[in-house]
């Protein structure tokens, strides 16, 4: 009876939202029709013009909703999911709107194109309507959902208690999506039991031998499983299923880039690093200017980082401390609330205008437009020191974004960045690289991209006092 009031439950679910996904696209196609048929008559009676106008909304569309996700309730925030989906209309309507100019270029209509006439303003209008229409569907949208989806009961099992703080931590920003119920080390004599009360498992930090055999128990109960994911995790994922004689293989090809590939990814660094040094160059001489007011000389940071094959270079960013703090001796990774940082820097930083200048260092190769962040050489010591594996990071060159920098923040753990750049460099191609070009402008909407590290926390230690050890249950 229980599993029929769940089966019933969630068919209704999924009607309400395939029914708001639907009316959230049409919506968003006929607030832009509205306004753009205003002032084009082709519009206004079915046309060629009409037709491929929806064709192109539509095709569009689709393109965007891969690279930025779309009405995704229940699985994201209403901010994350208002921020990429205003982002993916933005171009949608752009495109469209350039396809419908052209269109228009005709003997029974314009003469020439004109991009910025009467039709512009009412794109504007356009985009501001849809911008409130995906404002208010979107937060109803995720209350319905979770008026009908109660949080998941979750069971955590860890290798080490001292995780504990840090994963739930991590899960209580969606505690509309799940509780955490119950935590458990992973050799619990009653983890079936357990597993058998929940309704998700995260897995995290478990030996491998006891994460398959978790998996396994989970498969059987039919339980949802979340693993975090650990560096064989991310190649066997990445690894094509290859057939030899009549045995199933999974294979890992080292060599993720091909020479073609490496060829069209330069020009590409070349051709839009240069293009956006070029229209980015009255906000990067406004940056410099205030700079100067406000703290003098020098205007440009420089700095030792290190990209592939371990390989050293000295990458340009806008100075965001103090000169002290910018010196040699004095270099070290942003915390926290940080005093070092001038009015202007914070700025700078929260909109990521202080990395400009580092697309000289991508058209003169040091760089590139999408790889793993350039760390501190005083960083990568440190964590290799602590996680040998964090060299894997160096087998493409360093990025201005990526990955890590789009899904992580300034101050996410080096496990996980490593774990981040593995997932882009397991998975490397071409058109990853364009959708998390696209991907960046969404990190301009999120507050903690920038946020520095903690301070360290010095703790007293009363001679003699030993840490305890989890005895096993």
């Amino acid at each position: 009876m229980k599993r029929l009031i769940t089966g019933i439950r969630n068919h209704k679910g999924d009607l309400i939202v395939g029914f708001l996904k639907t009316l959230t696209y049409l919506g968003l196609f006929l607030i832009f029709y509205a306004f753009m048929r205003i002032n084009n008559w082709p519009l206004r009676h079915p046309s060629r013009t009409l037709a491929t106008t929806a064709l192109t909304w539509s095709a569009m569309t689709g393109a965007m909703h891969g690279v930025y996700g779309g009405y995704a309730i229940g699985r994201k925030k209403s901010k994350p999911i208002i921020s990429n989906m205003t982002l993916g209309v933005l171009c949608v309507d752009a495109v469209t709107y350039l396809q419908l100019q052209i269109m228009n270029v005709n003997d029974n209509n314009r003469e020439r194109l004109v991009l910025f006439g009467p039709d512009f303003m009412w794109l504007i209008l356009a985009f501001l309507v849809q911008f409130l229409f995906l404002i208010a569907i979107v937060r109803y949208g995720n209350h319905r959902f979770f008026s009908i989806y109660p949080p998941k009961k979750c069971l955590l099992i860890l290798g080490d208690m001292e995780d504990r703080a840090v994963i739930e931590d991590k899960l209580n920003h969606y505690r509309l999506q799940w509780h955490v119920e119950d935590v458990a080390l992973w050799y619990y004599e009653d983890i079936a039991r357990r597993i058998e009360d929940a309704e998700t498992v995260f897995i995290a930090g478990a030996p491998e031998g006891a994460s398959e055999h978790l998996l396994k128990i989970c498969y059987d109960l039919h339980r949802d499983v979340l693993c975090k994911a650990s560096l064989q995790d991310i190649l066997i994922a990445s690894a094509e299923q290859v057939i030899v004689d009549d045995a199933p293989f999974l294979e890992m090809d080292y060599h993720k880039m091909t020479l073609f590939q490496r060829i069209v990814k330069r020009l590409m660094d070349i051709g839009i690093s240069l293009v956006m040094l070029v229209l980015l160059s009255p906000i990067m001489l406004l940056s410099a200017v205030l700079i100067l007011l406000e703290d003098g000389r020098p205007v440009i940071f420089r700095q030792e980082r290190m990209t592939v094959g371990g390989r050293k270079f000295v990458i340009r960013k806008f100075r965001t401390m103090k000169v002290e703090a910018s010196m040699q001796a004095h270099q070290v990774s942003a915390e926290k609330d940080d005093n070092r940082i001038t009015r202007v820097g914070r700025i700078l930083r929260r909109f990521r205008i202080d990395e400009f200048p580092q697309l000289y260092n991508i058209l003169i190769g040091d760089m590139t437009l999408v790889g793993p962040r350039p760390e501190m050489l005083e960083n990568v010591e440190k964590y290799k020191h602590q996680l040998p594996t964090f060299v894997y990071r160096e087998k493409v060159k360093a990025g201005l974004t990526g990955y890590a920098q789009i899904e992580g923040k300034y101050n996410t753990t080096p496990e996980d960045k490593l774990m981040l750049d593995l997932m882009y460099i397991e998975n490397f191609s071409i058109q990853s690289d364009i959708k998390l070009l696209f991907r960046t402008l969404v990190v301009m909407f999120k507050k903690d991209s920038t946020e520095g590290f903690s301070r360290p926390v010095q703790r007293e230690t009363r001679p003699g006092t030993k840490k305890k050890k989890h005895r096993r249950r």
